[in-house]
């Protein structure tokens, strides 16, 4: 799968190592599976995963965090 994958960091851990680093298919359809980048794990559904992503709480510096590893850019009103 690491050919065809995107790696993005979710603000919820892996639920066997706690890394936050996940992988998924580039296609990125509801169904498709995420997996822990460290213990191969299958945490959730690309769907369950942008819900997570969306809905939880995090600190300034978590956030930030996320931003860079996901080369997402901050907007305007995260300032």
């Amino acid at each position: 799968m690491s050919d065809f994958s995107d790696e993005f960091r979710m603000p919820k851990g892996c639920p066997n190592c706690g890394n936050h680093m996940m992988k998924v298919s580039q296609a990125k359809s509801a169904d498709d599976q995420v997996y822990c980048t460290s213990c191969n794990a299958e945490v959730c559904s690309w769907e369950e995963a942008e819900r997570i992503m969306a809905e939880t709480p995090r600190s300034e510096s978590e956030q930030l965090i996320e931003d860079v590893m996901n080369n997402k850019k901050p907007s305007e009103e995260d300032y």
